[in-house]
């Protein structure tokens, strides 16, 4: 144990003196949760711009109901020149102009904005449906019940975190692995380690120690950081993130692992580790979600192992599901870590050549 802490002790004095490596760990990942979360801290939805021009007798006449729902759906400012209200839309200024054509309502769009344009017609048609069954007298058939799945306290930074701090675990547990395989190669570290009255055993706990003890200190600043700043909840069992990112950062070491053994200087390790780490963040929805993309990108998608943390992550803490559902991401995680340190192993020399 003598020997583990001692160890333990070097390795993460190493991680803390290489400014490059605390940067790209923690501080890096970071500047992305800052960023995603200053530009999603306004949680409110956006209304479409709407300007009402002259009286609508649509409008005057609809239920009380009706007008409240208007209200809510659209931004409504009011003006008497159809010209420059048409000009605003034109230059994007608001999303649609009304105005009262005897018993038409005309809408001005702008097709510049073509889902938008869809949503605005969309919902001013159903408007013009309603106010008609009203006249009729006739009461609709159908209703409308509206209600979100999530719980209500669920914002934007909720699903943004999980999937950045999966990236900024993997990129850490990867690089860590592969700059420490070739630094000590390099500086035949590696040997004197072997010649040492120290197993392996020890040697690799401790190295395996400290890289899950700086992701769950990852873990830990993007949680408390998140929580102050932007208003992060957690909800259901959010706690089995934490033997979820202890799996995923095994698997990524692995990764690294393999960076190192087919490398043979710390600046090829490292790159080789972005070039597999890097593009799987992309793939994986640590920055966006996949569910517009090809079907044969989101096939890709799920043959990596960053999808499936992010994806056990998002279940546990945003979710709300129970301890059962990291089960299966942490058995992929780790088959995936056994079967790459095995090939890794398999390639790995102790002298480069």
């Amino acid at each position: 144990m003598t020997t583990f802490t001692a160890l333990s002790r070097a390795i993460i004095k190493g991680f803390l003196r290489d400014k490059a490596s605390v940067f790209f760990a923690i501080i890096f990942p970071l500047m992305f949760l800052v960023l995603f979360g200053g530009i999603f801290s306004d949680q409110g939805q956006s209304k479409p711009d709407l300007i009402q021009v002259g009286d609508i007798s649509l409008l005057d006449q609809a239920p009380e109901q009706a007008r409240e729902a208007f209200e809510d759906t659209f931004k409504v400012t009011k003006s008497d020149d159809i010209e420059a209200a048409i000009e605003k839309v034109r230059k994007g200024d608001a999303d649609v102009a009304i105005e009262m054509k005897g018993d038409t309502l005309v809408a001005h769009y702008t097709q510049t904005d073509q889902v938008g344009a869809a949503i605005v017609q969309g919902t001013l048609r159903a408007f013009v449906d309603g106010a008609n069954v009203a006249v009729t007298g006739q009461p609709p058939m159908f209703t409308l019940d509206s209600q979100r799945v999530e719980d209500d306290s669920l914002t934007t930074i909720q699903f943004v975190t999980p999937g950045l701090l999966g990236w900024a675990v993997a990129m850490s547990a990867a690089f860590g692995a592969a700059a420490t395989i070739q630094g000590w190669r390099q500086s035949k570290m590696l040997r004197r380690l072997q010649l040492a009255p120290i197993s392996t055993r020890t040697i690799v706990a401790a190295r395996v120690a400290v890289a899950i003890g700086i992701a769950l200190v990852q873990m830990a600043i993007f949680l408390g950081l998140g929580s102050a700043l932007f208003g992060l909840t957690l909800t259901g069992s959010w706690w089995m993130a934490i033997p979820l990112i202890v799996v995923g950062t095994l698997c990524f070491m692995a990764v690294g692992l393999l960076a190192g053994a087919v490398t043979k200087t710390t600046e090829g390790a490292v790159n080789a580790a972005n070039i597999m780490v890097l593009p799987m963040a992309f793939l994986s929805g640590s920055f966006f979600p996949l569910d517009a993309a090809p079907k044969w990108l989101q096939t890709i998608s799920n043959l990596l192992p960053l999808k499936h943390l992010n994806e056990g992550m998002l279940d546990v803490m945003v979710r709300g599901q129970g301890p059962g559902s990291a089960l299966l991401p942490m058995a992929i995680l780790a088959a995936f870590a056994i079967v790459v340190t095995l090939i890794a192993a398999k390639l790995f020399r102790w002298e480069t050549t």
